[in-house]
């Protein structure tokens, strides 16, 4: 009995190591993917913006799309979408921005942050788990035998309490993470708002002065 609980101690701590990895990797994957996706401030935006105005106020929308290619911030890419689909008329090609962020930036945020908050709630019951089969190792020991030696109860109760401990260890990092990833996403929601409204000032003033040919 007493190998079965040592190797089912063994199978939880191998567990929690292992998501408490791909609760890491999760947390770095956001937080790079967040960084990939912005600007780093409304002036470098703005520089960008103004790279953008200069072609398009000459009705040269080709050049304006190079601008953005290959940048795969998402001011860039969502700017080089309403370029590249200005056919479809003002109205449909923001809604077809608007739509585009909402699906490959922000939804893919929130995909990826769901393994995390996976992770968060599940080390904790794995904690318990091991709490539980600590206890119950402890209490087998005590209703198998007259005499039980101290430090193998000490040992079931002290892998109790560890993969308690690891557990909370696992998940209270994660979740002051995924706070400021949260943070990060709506100030970077916030920033590309912001700049997207600005460039659609500037393609509809473009598309007056330049009209696109159907």
């Amino acid at each position: 009995m007493d190998q079965i609980f040592d190797i089912i101690g063994w199978l939880i701590y191998a567990v929690m190591f292992f998501i408490a990895l791909w609760g890491a990797y999760c947390v770095v994957m956001v937080w790079t993917r967040v960084r990939q996706k912005q600007f780093q401030n409304e002036e470098s935006q703005a520089i960008f913006l103004e790279a953008v105005e200069e072609p398009l106020g000459r009705g040269e929308y080709e050049m304006a799309a190079e601008v953005c290619e290959g940048d795969r911030r998402a001011m860039c890419q969502l700017s080089q979408l309403a370029i590249n689909n200005r056919k479809l008329g003002f109205a449909k090609v923001k809604q077809l921005v608007a739509d585009r962020f909402q699906r490959d930036v922000l939804q893919d945020l929130e995909y990826r942050l769901s393994w995390v908050y996976t992770v968060i709630k599940a080390a904790p019951m794995i904690g318990l788990l091991g709490t539980v089969l600590g206890m119950m190792g402890a209490f087998s020991k005590l209703a198998g035998a007259d005499a039980v030696e101290a430090n193998k109860l000490a040992n079931d109760i002290m892998f109790a309490l560890i993969t308690t401990a690891c557990g909370l260890a696992i998940a209270i990092p994660l979740v002051l993470a995924v706070a400021f990833i949260n943070i990060k996403i709506r100030k970077m929601e916030d920033l590309v708002a912001y700049g997207v409204n600005q460039f659609f000032e500037i393609f509809k003033e473009a598309s007056i002065r330049h009209p696109i040919s159907q």
